[in-house]
Protein backbone atom coordinates (compact mmCIF):
# COMPACT_ATOMS: atom_id res chain seq x y z
CA UNK A 1 0.00 0.00 0.00
CA UNK A 2 1.52 3.35 -0.85
CA UNK A 3 1.83 5.84 1.86
CA UNK A 4 2.14 9.73 2.72
CA UNK A 5 5.10 10.20 5.64
CA UNK A 6 3.99 12.35 8.08
CA UNK A 7 6.94 14.72 7.54
CA UNK A 8 9.03 15.70 4.94
CA UNK A 9 9.84 18.91 2.50
CA UNK A 10 7.61 21.69 2.52
CA UNK A 11 5.48 21.74 -0.57
CA UNK A 12 6.41 24.20 -3.88
CA UNK A 13 3.97 26.86 -2.35
CA UNK A 14 3.36 27.61 1.44
CA UNK A 15 -0.31 28.88 1.13
CA UNK A 16 -2.16 26.00 2.79
CA UNK A 17 -4.80 25.54 -0.17
CA UNK A 18 -1.84 24.40 -2.30
CA UNK A 19 -0.54 22.46 0.16
CA UNK A 20 -4.06 20.68 0.43
CA UNK A 21 -4.16 19.95 -3.29
CA UNK A 22 -0.80 19.08 -4.11
CA UNK A 23 -1.13 16.37 -1.09
CA UNK A 24 -3.98 14.98 -3.25
CA UNK A 25 -2.78 15.27 -6.51
CA UNK A 26 0.99 14.54 -6.42
CA UNK A 27 1.75 13.34 -2.49
CA UNK A 28 5.27 13.85 -1.63
CA UNK A 29 7.31 10.81 -0.36
CA UNK A 30 4.04 8.81 -2.45
CA UNK A 31 5.94 5.39 -2.46
CA UNK A 32 4.88 3.03 -5.59
CA UNK A 33 3.55 -0.37 -4.93
CA UNK A 34 4.88 -3.79 -5.71
CA UNK A 35 3.84 -4.32 -9.90
CA UNK A 36 1.23 -7.07 -10.01
CA UNK A 37 2.55 -9.92 -13.12
CA UNK A 38 0.10 -8.70 -14.94
CA UNK A 39 -2.64 -5.79 -14.93
CA UNK A 40 -6.04 -5.77 -16.72
CA UNK A 41 -5.89 -2.47 -17.00
CA UNK A 42 -2.85 0.13 -17.24
CA UNK A 43 -4.30 3.93 -17.63
CA UNK A 44 -1.57 6.54 -18.84
CA UNK A 45 -2.60 10.23 -17.55
CA UNK A 46 -4.70 10.67 -14.28
CA UNK A 47 -7.15 13.14 -15.55
CA UNK A 48 -11.12 13.18 -16.29
CA UNK A 49 -10.70 10.57 -18.86
CA UNK A 50 -8.18 8.29 -17.09
CA UNK A 51 -10.08 8.68 -13.65
CA UNK A 52 -12.91 7.61 -14.82
CA UNK A 53 -11.52 4.99 -16.45
CA UNK A 54 -9.75 3.84 -13.53
CA UNK A 55 -12.57 3.73 -10.93
CA UNK A 56 -14.71 2.41 -13.37
CA UNK A 57 -12.22 -0.55 -14.05
CA UNK A 58 -11.48 -0.84 -10.05
CA UNK A 59 -15.20 -1.18 -9.27
CA UNK A 60 -15.68 -4.16 -11.73
CA UNK A 61 -13.00 -5.90 -9.78
CA UNK A 62 -9.98 -5.80 -12.38
CA UNK A 63 -6.63 -4.94 -11.35
CA UNK A 64 -5.84 -1.25 -12.30
CA UNK A 65 -2.70 0.43 -12.59
CA UNK A 66 -2.61 4.57 -13.11
CA UNK A 67 0.27 6.38 -14.06
CA UNK A 68 0.47 9.98 -13.75
CA UNK A 69 3.55 12.46 -14.99
CA UNK A 70 2.36 15.50 -13.02
CA UNK A 71 -0.57 15.87 -10.97
CA UNK A 72 -3.84 14.26 -10.32
CA UNK A 73 -6.95 15.77 -11.93
CA UNK A 74 -5.43 17.44 -15.12
CA UNK A 75 -5.74 20.50 -16.59
CA UNK A 76 -9.76 20.30 -15.03
CA UNK A 77 -8.78 20.67 -11.77
CA UNK A 78 -5.32 22.54 -11.43
CA UNK A 79 -5.04 24.81 -14.12
CA UNK A 80 -8.18 24.81 -16.36
CA UNK A 81 -11.97 24.25 -15.50
CA UNK A 82 -12.76 24.97 -12.03
CA UNK A 83 -9.95 27.52 -11.12
CA UNK A 84 -11.21 29.68 -14.35
CA UNK A 85 -14.72 29.26 -13.03
CA UNK A 86 -14.02 30.02 -9.29
CA UNK A 87 -12.49 33.43 -10.73
CA UNK A 88 -15.85 34.13 -13.19
CA UNK A 89 -17.88 33.80 -10.28
CA UNK A 90 -15.97 36.40 -8.26
CA UNK A 91 -16.40 38.91 -11.73
CA UNK A 92 -19.88 38.12 -12.18
CA UNK A 93 -19.93 39.13 -8.33
CA UNK A 94 -18.53 42.03 -9.60
CA UNK A 95 -20.31 42.86 -12.09
CA UNK A 96 -23.55 42.73 -10.31
CA UNK A 97 -22.63 45.11 -7.79
CA UNK A 98 -21.45 47.21 -9.98
CA UNK A 99 -25.20 46.96 -11.43
CA UNK A 100 -26.87 46.92 -8.05
CA UNK A 101 -28.14 50.52 -8.75
CA UNK A 102 -30.70 48.94 -11.49
CA UNK A 103 -32.55 46.74 -8.87
CA UNK A 104 -32.77 49.44 -6.21
CA UNK A 105 -29.66 49.01 -4.41
CA UNK A 106 -27.79 52.37 -3.93
CA UNK A 107 -24.21 52.19 -4.85
CA UNK A 108 -21.72 52.70 -2.18
CA UNK A 109 -19.29 54.40 -4.84
CA UNK A 110 -16.49 52.12 -6.53
CA UNK A 111 -16.78 48.75 -5.37
CA UNK A 112 -13.08 47.46 -3.59
CA UNK A 113 -11.91 44.34 -4.77
CA UNK A 114 -9.11 42.17 -3.45
CA UNK A 115 -7.72 40.33 -6.07
CA UNK A 116 -5.40 38.42 -3.87
CA UNK A 117 -8.16 37.59 -1.99
CA UNK A 118 -9.68 36.28 -5.35
CA UNK A 119 -7.23 33.88 -5.60
CA UNK A 120 -7.08 32.60 -2.29
CA UNK A 121 -10.46 31.30 -2.63
CA UNK A 122 -9.84 29.89 -6.27
CA UNK A 123 -7.29 27.64 -4.58
CA UNK A 124 -9.67 26.90 -1.82
CA UNK A 125 -12.34 25.51 -4.40
CA UNK A 126 -9.64 23.58 -6.27
CA UNK A 127 -8.27 22.02 -2.79
CA UNK A 128 -11.84 21.12 -1.71
CA UNK A 129 -12.65 19.75 -5.05
CA UNK A 130 -9.33 17.28 -4.90
CA UNK A 131 -10.77 15.66 -2.41
CA UNK A 132 -12.44 13.39 -4.52
CA UNK A 133 -9.92 12.06 -6.52
CA UNK A 134 -7.32 12.17 -4.11
CA UNK A 135 -4.31 9.75 -4.41
CA UNK A 136 -5.20 8.15 -1.14
CA UNK A 137 -8.73 7.79 -2.41
CA UNK A 138 -7.36 5.91 -5.62
CA UNK A 139 -5.27 3.59 -3.46
CA UNK A 140 -8.10 2.93 -0.99
CA UNK A 141 -10.57 1.62 -4.21
CA UNK A 142 -7.30 -1.24 -5.44
CA UNK A 143 -5.89 1.36 -7.86
CA UNK A 144 -1.95 0.94 -8.22
CA UNK A 145 -1.10 4.33 -8.41
CA UNK A 146 2.30 5.11 -9.76
CA UNK A 147 3.91 8.85 -10.42
CA UNK A 148 6.28 9.28 -13.16
CA UNK A 149 6.79 9.16 -16.74
CA UNK A 150 5.63 6.31 -18.66
CA UNK A 151 6.70 4.79 -22.13
CA UNK A 152 5.64 2.31 -23.86
CA UNK A 153 8.62 -0.68 -24.19
CA UNK A 154 6.34 -3.47 -26.76
CA UNK A 155 2.74 -4.21 -27.62
CA UNK A 156 1.57 -5.01 -24.40
CA UNK A 157 4.74 -3.16 -21.93
CA UNK A 158 5.10 -0.33 -20.24
CA UNK A 159 7.95 1.29 -18.37
CA UNK A 160 7.60 3.63 -15.16
CA UNK A 161 10.55 5.57 -14.73
CA UNK A 162 12.70 2.16 -14.78
CA UNK A 163 9.61 -0.15 -13.48
CA UNK A 164 8.41 -2.54 -16.01
CA UNK A 165 4.23 -2.91 -15.85
CA UNK A 166 2.89 -5.49 -18.50
CA UNK A 167 -1.11 -5.37 -19.72
CA UNK A 168 -4.01 -6.99 -21.11
CA UNK A 169 -5.22 -3.85 -22.03
CA UNK A 170 -3.81 -0.30 -21.72
CA UNK A 171 -5.54 3.29 -22.01
CA UNK A 172 -3.68 6.64 -23.38
CA UNK A 173 -5.33 9.44 -21.23
CA UNK A 174 -2.79 11.98 -21.32
CA UNK A 175 -4.88 14.93 -22.25
CA UNK A 176 -3.79 18.16 -23.80
CA UNK A 177 -1.64 21.14 -23.45
CA UNK A 178 -1.75 24.80 -24.47
CA UNK A 179 -0.68 25.54 -28.10
CA UNK A 180 1.30 28.29 -28.01
CA UNK A 181 1.75 30.70 -30.59
CA UNK A 182 5.06 31.27 -33.41
CA UNK A 183 5.36 35.57 -32.63
CA UNK A 184 8.77 36.52 -32.82
CA UNK A 185 9.94 38.12 -29.82
CA UNK A 186 6.99 36.60 -27.66
CA UNK A 187 8.92 33.55 -25.64
CA UNK A 188 11.46 36.16 -24.70
CA UNK A 189 9.30 39.03 -23.71
CA UNK A 190 7.06 36.42 -21.72
CA UNK A 191 3.62 35.41 -21.21
CA UNK A 192 0.83 33.41 -19.61
CA UNK A 193 -0.80 30.29 -20.34
CA UNK A 194 -4.51 28.64 -18.66
CA UNK A 195 -1.41 26.73 -17.46
CA UNK A 196 0.48 29.87 -15.42
CA UNK A 197 -2.05 32.32 -15.41
CA UNK A 198 -3.70 30.74 -12.08
CA UNK A 199 -0.28 31.35 -10.34
CA UNK A 200 -0.63 35.33 -10.55
CA UNK A 201 0.17 37.01 -7.29
CA UNK A 202 -0.92 40.65 -8.60
CA UNK A 203 -3.58 41.81 -11.04
CA UNK A 204 -1.78 43.31 -14.61
CA UNK A 205 -2.81 46.63 -15.06
CA UNK A 206 -3.06 45.82 -18.57
CA UNK A 207 -3.06 42.56 -20.54
CA UNK A 208 -3.63 41.40 -23.64
CA UNK A 209 -5.32 38.00 -24.92
CA UNK A 210 -4.48 36.40 -28.12
CA UNK A 211 -7.22 34.20 -29.00
CA UNK A 212 -10.84 34.57 -29.33
CA UNK A 213 -11.72 30.89 -28.10
CA UNK A 214 -13.56 30.10 -24.78
CA UNK A 215 -10.11 30.64 -23.00
CA UNK A 216 -9.58 33.80 -24.04
CA UNK A 217 -12.97 35.32 -24.32
CA UNK A 218 -13.51 33.89 -20.87
CA UNK A 219 -10.81 35.04 -19.08
CA UNK A 220 -10.55 38.55 -20.87
CA UNK A 221 -14.06 39.31 -19.53
CA UNK A 222 -12.27 38.02 -16.04
CA UNK A 223 -9.57 40.44 -15.96
CA UNK A 224 -11.52 43.36 -17.36
CA UNK A 225 -14.06 43.36 -14.65
CA UNK A 226 -11.29 42.92 -12.19
CA UNK A 227 -10.22 46.06 -13.17
CA UNK A 228 -7.37 45.50 -15.47
CA UNK A 229 -6.97 47.25 -19.02
CA UNK A 230 -7.53 44.28 -21.08
CA UNK A 231 -7.35 43.83 -24.88
CA UNK A 232 -7.82 40.99 -26.76
CA UNK A 233 -6.43 39.68 -30.21
CA UNK A 234 -8.39 37.72 -32.25
CA UNK A 235 -7.36 36.83 -36.13
CA UNK A 236 -11.18 36.04 -37.24
CA UNK A 237 -14.37 38.27 -37.95
CA UNK A 238 -15.84 36.72 -34.76
CA UNK A 239 -15.02 35.57 -31.62
CA UNK A 240 -15.87 31.82 -31.07
CA UNK A 241 -15.92 30.90 -34.67
CA UNK A 242 -17.28 27.14 -34.15
CA UNK A 243 -20.39 28.97 -32.37
CA UNK A 244 -23.23 30.78 -34.77
CA UNK A 245 -22.75 34.07 -35.91
CA UNK A 246 -25.63 35.66 -33.61
CA UNK A 247 -24.20 33.75 -30.72
CA UNK A 248 -20.81 35.36 -31.25
CA UNK A 249 -22.10 38.67 -32.11
CA UNK A 250 -23.43 38.87 -28.12
CA UNK A 251 -20.29 37.36 -26.74
CA UNK A 252 -18.27 40.29 -28.54
CA UNK A 253 -21.49 43.02 -27.43
CA UNK A 254 -20.79 41.56 -23.76
CA UNK A 255 -16.85 41.83 -23.71
CA UNK A 256 -17.00 45.73 -25.23
CA UNK A 257 -19.37 46.69 -22.36
CA UNK A 258 -17.08 45.22 -20.13
CA UNK A 259 -14.61 47.73 -21.54
CA UNK A 260 -12.53 45.41 -23.25
CA UNK A 261 -10.55 46.36 -26.21
CA UNK A 262 -11.76 44.35 -29.37
CA UNK A 263 -9.04 43.63 -31.91
CA UNK A 264 -11.07 41.11 -34.15
CA UNK A 265 -9.52 40.10 -38.04
CA UNK A 266 -5.81 40.86 -36.47
CA UNK A 267 -2.22 39.64 -35.82
CA UNK A 268 -0.36 40.33 -33.82
CA UNK A 269 3.25 39.94 -35.25
CA UNK A 270 5.70 40.84 -33.16
CA UNK A 271 6.34 41.25 -29.33
CA UNK A 272 9.49 43.52 -27.97
CA UNK A 273 9.78 44.78 -24.13
CA UNK A 274 10.37 48.36 -23.46
CA UNK A 275 10.99 49.67 -20.09
CA UNK A 276 9.29 46.81 -18.37
CA UNK A 277 6.33 46.78 -20.58
CA UNK A 278 5.52 44.44 -23.54
CA UNK A 279 5.62 46.49 -26.87
CA UNK A 280 2.76 44.72 -28.94
CA UNK A 281 2.47 44.60 -33.10
CA UNK A 282 -0.94 44.31 -34.46
CA UNK A 283 -1.83 43.99 -38.36
CA UNK A 284 -5.76 44.46 -39.32
CA UNK A 285 -6.32 44.35 -43.01
CA UNK A 286 -2.47 45.76 -44.28
CA UNK A 287 -2.62 48.53 -41.18
CA UNK A 288 -0.37 47.93 -38.13
CA UNK A 289 -0.97 49.20 -35.23
CA UNK A 290 1.11 49.24 -31.27
CA UNK A 291 0.05 48.88 -27.78
CA UNK A 292 1.62 48.77 -24.84
CA UNK A 293 0.67 46.58 -22.07
CA UNK A 294 1.96 44.39 -18.59
CA UNK A 295 1.15 40.70 -19.30
CA UNK A 296 -0.06 38.82 -22.56
CA UNK A 297 -1.75 35.60 -21.91
CA UNK A 298 -2.34 33.50 -24.78
CA UNK A 299 -5.55 31.20 -25.37
CA UNK A 300 -5.08 30.07 -29.21
CA UNK A 301 -6.26 26.14 -28.42
CA UNK A 302 -4.69 23.14 -27.59
CA UNK A 303 -2.65 20.20 -28.78
CA UNK A 304 -2.61 16.66 -27.92
CA UNK A 305 -0.04 15.28 -25.43
CA UNK A 306 1.23 12.19 -26.90
CA UNK A 307 5.25 13.43 -26.71
CA UNK A 308 7.27 11.08 -25.20
CA UNK A 309 5.12 8.19 -24.85
CA UNK A 310 7.04 5.94 -27.68
CA UNK A 311 3.57 5.08 -29.15
CA UNK A 312 5.62 4.08 -31.99
CA UNK A 313 7.01 1.13 -30.17
CA UNK A 314 3.61 -0.37 -29.07
CA UNK A 315 2.36 -0.04 -32.80
CA UNK A 316 0.03 3.09 -32.01
CA UNK A 317 -0.85 5.37 -34.75
CA UNK A 318 -0.82 8.79 -34.40
CA UNK A 319 0.06 12.70 -35.23
CA UNK A 320 1.08 15.75 -33.61
CA UNK A 321 -2.09 17.89 -34.75
CA UNK A 322 -4.99 15.24 -33.96
CA UNK A 323 -3.62 12.87 -32.07
CA UNK A 324 -3.63 9.13 -30.73
CA UNK A 325 -5.58 7.64 -33.68
CA UNK A 326 -8.88 5.59 -32.88
CA UNK A 327 -11.68 4.20 -34.42
CA UNK A 328 -15.28 4.54 -33.11
CA UNK A 329 -15.02 2.25 -30.57
CA UNK A 330 -12.13 4.39 -29.44
CA UNK A 331 -9.85 1.24 -30.31
CA UNK A 332 -6.21 2.38 -31.74
CA UNK A 333 -4.16 0.73 -33.93
CA UNK A 334 -2.90 -2.36 -31.69
CA UNK A 335 -5.88 -3.97 -30.40
CA UNK A 336 -4.51 -3.73 -26.88
CA UNK A 337 -4.81 -0.49 -26.73
CA UNK A 338 -7.40 2.07 -26.38
CA UNK A 339 -7.13 5.98 -26.02
CA UNK A 340 -10.06 8.58 -24.42
CA UNK A 341 -10.18 12.25 -23.79
CA UNK A 342 -8.74 15.47 -25.11
CA UNK A 343 -5.58 12.73 -26.82
CA UNK A 344 -7.67 11.61 -29.36
CA UNK A 345 -10.98 13.54 -29.67
CA UNK A 346 -11.80 16.52 -31.58
CA UNK A 347 -13.91 17.96 -28.54
CA UNK A 348 -11.63 18.66 -25.92
CA UNK A 349 -14.44 19.06 -23.15
CA UNK A 350 -13.83 17.48 -19.30
CA UNK A 351 -17.55 16.12 -19.59
CA UNK A 352 -16.75 14.11 -23.26
CA UNK A 353 -13.34 13.07 -21.44
CA UNK A 354 -15.04 11.56 -18.62
CA UNK A 355 -17.54 9.85 -20.64
CA UNK A 356 -14.87 8.53 -23.25
CA UNK A 357 -12.77 7.10 -20.05
CA UNK A 358 -15.86 4.74 -19.17
CA UNK A 359 -16.06 3.84 -22.64
CA UNK A 360 -12.93 2.48 -22.69
CA UNK A 361 -13.88 0.30 -19.92
CA UNK A 362 -16.82 -1.27 -21.05
CA UNK A 363 -15.69 -1.78 -25.11
CA UNK A 364 -12.03 -3.06 -23.76
CA UNK A 365 -13.07 -4.84 -20.70
CA UNK A 366 -16.43 -6.14 -21.03
CA UNK A 367 -16.62 -6.44 -24.67
CA UNK A 368 -18.99 -3.30 -25.37
CA UNK A 369 -20.09 -2.18 -28.31
CA UNK A 370 -19.98 1.34 -27.27
CA UNK A 371 -19.41 4.35 -30.09
CA UNK A 372 -18.40 7.30 -29.64
CA UNK A 373 -20.38 8.82 -32.69
CA UNK A 374 -23.17 8.33 -30.29
CA UNK A 375 -22.57 10.76 -27.74
CA UNK A 376 -24.77 13.63 -26.98
CA UNK A 377 -22.42 16.20 -25.29
CA UNK A 378 -23.52 19.65 -24.55
CA UNK A 379 -20.70 22.27 -24.16
CA UNK A 380 -20.68 25.57 -22.97
CA UNK A 381 -18.68 28.83 -23.08
CA UNK A 382 -18.57 30.61 -19.35
CA UNK A 383 -18.85 34.37 -20.23
CA UNK A 384 -21.41 36.27 -19.71
CA UNK A 385 -23.79 35.50 -21.19
CA UNK A 386 -22.95 31.61 -21.32
CA UNK A 387 -22.88 30.23 -24.76
CA UNK A 388 -24.09 26.65 -24.89
CA UNK A 389 -24.82 23.88 -27.69
CA UNK A 390 -26.08 20.44 -27.95
CA UNK A 391 -26.65 18.87 -30.85
CA UNK A 392 -26.11 20.06 -35.20
CA UNK A 393 -25.19 23.66 -35.96
CA UNK A 394 -27.66 25.02 -38.98
CA UNK A 395 -24.26 24.69 -41.53
CA UNK A 396 -23.68 21.08 -40.05
CA UNK A 397 -27.76 20.60 -41.24
CA UNK A 398 -26.97 21.70 -44.56
CA UNK A 399 -23.65 20.34 -45.02
CA UNK A 400 -25.04 16.82 -44.76
CA UNK A 401 -28.76 18.36 -46.80
CA UNK A 402 -31.00 17.65 -43.32
CA UNK A 403 -33.63 19.98 -44.32
CA UNK A 404 -34.21 21.57 -40.95
CA UNK A 405 -37.12 24.17 -38.92
CA UNK A 406 -35.66 26.51 -36.37
CA UNK A 407 -37.87 27.66 -33.28
CA UNK A 408 -36.70 30.50 -31.43
CA UNK A 409 -37.08 32.26 -28.36
CA UNK A 410 -35.44 35.54 -27.01
CA UNK A 411 -34.76 35.96 -23.51
CA UNK A 412 -36.55 39.05 -23.44
CA UNK A 413 -39.86 37.36 -24.10
CA UNK A 414 -38.96 35.14 -20.72
CA UNK A 415 -40.46 36.21 -17.50
CA UNK A 416 -37.96 35.03 -14.91
CA UNK A 417 -35.25 36.61 -17.81
CA UNK A 418 -36.93 40.26 -17.26
CA UNK A 419 -37.11 39.70 -13.43
CA UNK A 420 -33.62 38.49 -12.92
CA UNK A 421 -32.72 41.99 -15.23
CA UNK A 422 -30.79 38.96 -17.73
CA UNK A 423 -32.87 39.46 -20.83
CA UNK A 424 -30.26 39.57 -23.30
CA UNK A 425 -30.22 36.10 -25.48
CA UNK A 426 -31.98 33.56 -26.65
CA UNK A 427 -33.00 29.67 -26.83
CA UNK A 428 -33.00 28.45 -30.26
CA UNK A 429 -33.86 24.58 -31.29
CA UNK A 430 -33.22 23.11 -34.82
CA UNK A 431 -35.87 20.10 -35.71
CA UNK A 432 -35.57 18.40 -38.47
CA UNK A 433 -38.44 19.63 -40.99
CA UNK A 434 -41.72 17.65 -41.06
CA UNK A 435 -41.12 16.05 -37.37
CA UNK A 436 -40.22 17.23 -33.92
CA UNK A 437 -37.00 15.15 -33.91
CA UNK A 438 -34.34 17.76 -32.04
CA UNK A 439 -31.23 17.89 -33.89
CA UNK A 440 -29.35 20.49 -32.54
CA UNK A 441 -29.79 23.73 -29.76
CA UNK A 442 -28.01 26.81 -28.85
CA UNK A 443 -28.62 28.89 -25.89
CA UNK A 444 -27.29 32.38 -25.41
CA UNK A 445 -28.05 33.19 -21.80
CA UNK A 446 -26.69 34.10 -18.09
CA UNK A 447 -27.16 30.39 -16.94
CA UNK A 448 -26.96 28.63 -20.71
CA UNK A 449 -24.92 26.20 -19.04
CA UNK A 450 -28.07 24.81 -16.42
CA UNK A 451 -30.24 25.32 -19.38
CA UNK A 452 -29.01 23.20 -22.23
CA UNK A 453 -29.24 19.89 -19.99
CA UNK A 454 -32.83 19.64 -20.30
CA UNK A 455 -32.27 19.61 -23.86
CA UNK A 456 -29.27 16.98 -23.88
CA UNK A 457 -31.60 15.22 -21.81
CA UNK A 458 -34.30 15.30 -24.39
CA UNK A 459 -32.30 14.24 -27.30
CA UNK A 460 -30.73 11.38 -25.62
CA UNK A 461 -34.08 9.74 -24.40
CA UNK A 462 -34.92 10.63 -28.27
CA UNK A 463 -37.66 12.67 -26.84
CA UNK A 464 -38.99 15.33 -29.15
CA UNK A 465 -40.51 18.66 -29.28
CA UNK A 466 -43.78 18.24 -29.07
CA UNK A 467 -43.01 15.78 -26.12
CA UNK A 468 -41.46 19.05 -24.21
CA UNK A 469 -44.24 21.21 -24.99
CA UNK A 470 -46.48 19.08 -22.91
CA UNK A 471 -44.39 19.10 -19.86
CA UNK A 472 -45.53 21.57 -16.92
CA UNK A 473 -41.76 23.21 -16.14
CA UNK A 474 -41.53 25.38 -12.94
CA UNK A 475 -42.67 29.43 -13.09
CA UNK A 476 -40.45 31.67 -12.85
CA UNK A 477 -38.25 29.98 -14.24
CA UNK A 478 -35.44 31.00 -17.43
CA UNK A 479 -35.43 27.17 -18.63
CA UNK A 480 -39.18 27.57 -18.95
CA UNK A 481 -37.51 29.58 -22.81
CA UNK A 482 -37.43 25.26 -23.36
CA UNK A 483 -41.07 24.81 -23.25
CA UNK A 484 -41.74 28.36 -25.04
CA UNK A 485 -39.57 27.20 -27.99
CA UNK A 486 -41.87 23.77 -27.69
CA UNK A 487 -44.89 25.71 -27.65
CA UNK A 488 -44.02 27.31 -30.72
CA UNK A 489 -43.22 23.99 -32.32
CA UNK A 490 -46.64 22.86 -31.71
CA UNK A 491 -48.74 25.44 -32.72
CA UNK A 492 -47.56 24.37 -35.97
CA UNK A 493 -49.09 21.47 -36.31
CA UNK A 494 -52.25 23.33 -36.22
CA UNK A 495 -52.10 23.84 -39.91
CA UNK A 496 -54.77 25.79 -41.67
CA UNK A 497 -56.79 22.52 -42.36
CA UNK A 498 -56.98 21.59 -39.19
CA UNK A 499 -58.02 25.17 -37.77
CA UNK A 500 -60.85 25.52 -40.27
CA UNK A 501 -62.06 22.08 -39.40
CA UNK A 502 -62.05 22.67 -35.83
CA UNK A 503 -63.85 26.18 -36.20
CA UNK A 504 -66.15 23.94 -38.12
CA UNK A 505 -66.43 21.38 -35.33
CA UNK A 506 -67.35 24.61 -33.05
CA UNK A 507 -69.88 26.39 -35.28
CA UNK A 508 -71.84 22.93 -36.00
Amino acid sequence: MPFIPSAGAPPHSAEPHDAERIANTRPIGWRSPKPLPLYHLVVIGGGPAGLAAARSAASLGANVALIERHELGGNSLNDGCIPSKSLIRTARLLADMRNSVNFGVASAGETPFDFAGAMLRMRRVTARISRSDAAMNLARAGIHLFFGRARFTGPDAIDVDGMPLSFGKALVATGSRSMLPDIPGLAEAGFLTNETVFELQTLPKSLMVIGGGPLGCELAQVFARFGSRTLISHSEPLFLPQEERDAAQMVSDALARDGVEIHLNSTVTGVQTEGGMKLINLVNDGNTASTRVDAILTGIGRVPAVQDLELEVAGVAYDADSGVHVDDFLRTSNPRIYAAGDVCLGNKFTNTAEASGRMVVRNALLLGHDRISALTVPWCTYTDPEVAHVGLYVRQAREQKIPIKTFTIPMHDVDRAIADGEEEGFVKIHVREGSDSILGATIVARHAGEMINSISLAMAAGVGLQTLASVVFAYPTQGEATRQAADAYAWTLLTPRRLGLVRRWWQR
